[in-house]
């Protein structure tokens, strides 16, 4: 049997998704379940049990022996929560709780650490472990993974095999239910839909047109190769980035949903919201040379490619993976 926490949300039910392809139906899924908008991601997918997350780990111990391996996706993903609470229970003490039950039962464990511990990417890029202690992320959400991150570094015991993934931008299906935390390119969709015009935020940094902030945007689909890549290889433990090691523009971005549509470019940039104007990373893009150095060669979707996939083939016809 194969855990998915988070199953419901985005990057979780698309793995959800993508080990159904693979032939992969004996899945216990974890969330709380309690909102129909995600549980809507879970349509049609085959699996064997859901179990509410609040019990999981009472569940685990009862059932580990069935257990192959957990993926441990499901976090607080809200770069705008300042309650630090709610990250401290969520991401940091459940996560460790996991942790601690997987090394107990010998269950292989793999979770989702985040881009936002590189904060303005002062320290670089990096996914070499020895730097990680250095980096300062600009936000509760960005410490909450830092620290679990860190705590995972100093721990004397480790599942035999384990792996933490830096995601970097990610987008694609299922990310209908995230409101202002979905992708640009979801946002962007809906803005030409209605207004016929893509809204970015402007810059208010001199070396950074408005519209030219890079971001490493990575699609979905490409997240889950790499996840299902080392449930088979269950090797070379440790913190990976996860993104295709190009950044681009918003304004590729922008130009990339245009393109995907058939119709011409607009977009009007728009003041930045304070709450995160302090706290903006104008630059991010992995080095992933750690991750094809043991042995991960698939090329990663271009940005037109996975626009103009995700668009076609989902957001227009409100189709789930």
């Amino acid at each position: 049997m194969i855990i998915i926490t988070g199953a419901a949300g985005f990057i979780g039910s698309a793995l959800v998704a993508k080990l159904n392809s693979e032939k992969y139906y004996d899945i216990a899924l974890v969330d709380d379940f309690s909102r129909e908008d995600k549980n809507k991601n879970l349509d049609n997918k085959k699996f064997s049990f859901k179990v509410h997350r609040d019990i999981f780990p009472e569940w685990l111990k009862l059932n580990h022996r069935w257990v192959e391996f957990i993926f441990h996706i499901g976090a607080r993903t809200n770069t705008a929560e300042f309650n630090e609470q709610v990250f401290e229970t969520l991401n940091i003490n459940y996560s460790k709780q996991l942790w601690n039950l997987s090394v107990e039962y010998g269950i292989p464990f793999i979770y989702a650490s985040s881009a936002a511990t590189y904060g303005s990417g002062e320290n670089g890029y990096s996914d070499d472990e020895a730097q990680i202690k250095y980096l300062q992320p600009l936000n509760p959400y960005g410490w909450s993974k830092q620290k679990f991150d860190m705590w995972v570094l100093e721990q004397k015991n480790k599942p035999y095999f384990w792996a933490g993934f830096k995601f970097f931008n990610v987008y694609g299906p299922n990310e209908y239910h995230k409101g202002r935390m979905a992708s640009v390119v979801f946002h962007a969709f809906h803005q030409i839909q209605n207004e016929k015009k893509i809204k970015l935020f402007k810059s208010y940094k001199e070396h950074y047109g408005h519209g030219e902030q890079k971001r490493d945007f990575i699609y979905v689909k490409d997240v889950c190769d790499v996840l299902y890549f080392f449930m088979h290889h269950r090797k070379n433990s440790g913190i990976y980035n996860l993104g295709t090691g190009t950044a681009r523009t918003f304004n590729d971005l922008a130009h990339a949903v245009f393109s995907s549509l058939s119709l011409p470019t607009n977009i009007e940039y728009i003041d930045m919201p304070q709450d995160i104007k302090n706290n903006y990373q104008y630059f991010t893009q992995a080095d992933m040379n750690k991750l094809k150095s043991i042995g991960y060669h698939k090329e990663f979707t271009t940005l037109e490619n996975g626009v103009n996939d995700y668009v076609q083939n989902y957001l227009l016809k409100g189709l789930f993976l």
